[in-house]
């Protein structure tokens, strides 16, 4: 069974063509280094919630959209593997965060187990 790990953030509308651009950008990299899959997804049918939702979770401001994305691997050990090569590449590394087209203070991220996979 693979091994996923997920993040959420939200990117502000007038900056999706340039994360677009970097997410595409960073899923060659992984996919260069072994990921099985990786996939960005910007919301489509998200509402706000009345105790927790998409929008809530990364405090959605105005102008905003939530990015869901997921990259999948063998196992947590070939994550940590790709991960690794993936982090000492220089298209990750030439990234200033002070430029993102995001706030990455609210993004949040994960590695799942999955538990049913059809």
């Amino acid at each position: 069974m693979a091994y996923v790990d997920g993040f959420v953030l939200p990117v502000p509308k007038k900056n999706l063509a340039a994360y677009r651009k970097m997410a595409s950008k960073a899923g060659k990299v992984w996919m260069k280094y072994g990921a099985l899959s990786y996939v960005e997804a910007v919301a489509d049918d998200v509402k706000p919630g009345k105790s927790t939702s998409f929008p809530q979770s990364v405090k959605l401001k105005d102008g905003e959209t939530v990015i869901f994305a997921w990259v999948t691997y063998k196992s947590r050990k070939h994550r940590d593997q790709v991960n690794a090569k993936v982090m000492k590449d220089p298209t990750m590394s030439n990234y200033d965060l002070k430029t993102l087209p995001f706030d990455g203070k609210r993004m949040f991220w994960g590695g799942f187990k999955p538990i049913v996979t059809m």
